[in-house]
């Protein structure tokens, strides 16, 4: 539950309803110098996602492209979450650490070459300490050389609909090819919550002892009493301060990212406003208000005038302002493509699920979101494979399976195209 916050959030600071046609600036606005905010710094990005919908309440260059830092522990932790879930590792499986992850730079360990920690240990090291060396024993581990594994995350990232991340690394230390977004990495928060439940409680840990040494993580928003439960901070020179955060209040779950921030404290006092005013938003458009994150924190153009909503921020009912990563429940939907898809052999992949539930309910949101470009076309749920589930449409000829897939990427939503054979 969430009790109110120590530092007061701009949207505190009145009680008037900021309604979508939009209000002059107030007093409290104008006492706002407009280049102290954390939107202005030139590494900035964030957004707001309701974790059981997908809709995105507020998005500030969310799909521009970021250095995600240490939050690439997440992805190397999914992985690990596989792995466990598959039966091919289990807690008490001894990890050993290579002279290369030994020498791996701080955050660290210290574990010496040849020394080894459990998976137990392991997973409690990166998302709690943010162990570099943790993050290569582990790529190491499982991919067999880092490259490999970071390989390996990219693919996976690519099938959870991450269409602009690129990992070259397992512990987001410094690379100029390691891409990501804000948007990519809220999809990965949900991704984790959604596919491993059961290890969600890691990243709402603050500390954990290591041979004896009481470890505290970088996470101050879990010591914060604003109901924070997860997820990784992360820093370079490069990216600046990053977080992601999750946390719930009246049963509503919220996943704030904010990338770029100028310092801890910036960084971790602005995702804390995106959290508790995103709440706000919620719970007064449940009420018939159209208001949007933006407005309730009086955030202006330029030229000091308040924002209006556009596709980038604010309303998160018009189009492309969806993740697509679906967490209800549908009517299943074929496993099969039929002999009646033979108006073309090629098909439109749209996602890759841990459930077949979730696979059917994404065909059923993109067929509604995109009605006229998948008129005709048949759907279909692959068996599993690599523990995925694929949700496809079929029946489609090449030009118009491909037409599919720039209408959808227009659309900042995950598509392969995937030819006969």
């Amino acid at each position: 539950m969430f009790k109110t916050a120590r530092r007061p959030i701009l949207a505190s600071l009145t009680a008037l309803a900021v309604v979508a046609g939009g209000l002059a600036p107030t007093a409290v606005q104008a006492q706002i110098p407009y280049l102290q905010l954390p939107a202005q710094q030139p590494k900035y990005a964030s957004i707001v996602v309701d974790a059981a919908t997908g809709e995105v309440l507020y998005a500030k260059r969310a799909d521009s492209p970021r250095y995600p830092a240490s939050i690439t522990k997440v992805m190397t932790l999914y992985l690990m979450f596989e792995e466990l879930a598959a039966g091919r590792m289990q807690l008490d499986d001894r990890i050993t650490f290579s002279p290369r992850a030994a020498a791996a730079p701080p955050t660290k360990l210290f574990v010496k070459a040849g020394d080894s920690i459990t998976v137990q240990e392991a997973m409690h090291a990166l998302s709690i300490r943010s162990a570099n060396d943790v993050a290569v024993a582990v790529a190491e581990r499982l991919g067999g050389s880092e490259a490999r594994f970071a390989a390996m995350m990219t693919l996976r990232a690519r099938e959870l609909g991450m269409d602009s991340t690129t990992f070259v690394n397992a512990s987001g230390l410094p690379d100029s090819r390691q891409i990501s977004t804000a948007r990519d990495l809220a999809v990965l928060s949900r991704a984790v919550m959604r596919d491993f439940p059961q290890y969600y409680a890691l990243f709402s840990q603050p500390q954990f002892n290591f041979r004896g040494t009481e470890i505290r993580g970088h996470n101050n928003l879990l010591r914060r009493e604003v109901g924070v439960d997860g997820l990784k901070t992360g820093y370079t020179n490069a990216s600046g301060y990053n977080i992601a955060i999750s946390g719930v209040k009246h049963d509503r779950r919220l996943i704030v990212v904010v990338l770029g921030g100028a310092s801890t404290a910036a960084r971790d006092n602005h995702a804390q406003d995106l959290l508790l005013t995103g709440f706000d938003v919620a719970e007064r458009r449940e009420r018939g208000e159209r208001i949007t994150v933006a407005q309730n924190l009086f955030e202006p153009e330029p030229t000091g005038q308040i924002m209006r909503p556009s596709r980038e921020q604010g309303d998160g009912e018009q189009d492309g302002l969806k993740i697509v990563l679906a967490s209800a429940p549908a009517p299943a939907a074929q496993t099969r493509p039929s002999a009646a898809a033979a108006a073309g052999r090629w098909q439109v992949q749209v996602g890759a699920f841990k459930s077949r539930d979730l696979a059917n309910e994404q065909l059923r949101l993109t067929r509604r979101r995109f009605t006229d470009t998948f008129t005709g076309a048949e759907t279909f749920v692959t068996d599993a494979s690599s523990g995925f589930y694929r949700a496809r449409f079929t029946g489609l000829t090449e030009s118009r399976a491909k037409a599919a897939c720039e209408t959808l990427k227009a659309s900042r939503q995950a598509c392969m195209v995937i030819g006969p054979g």
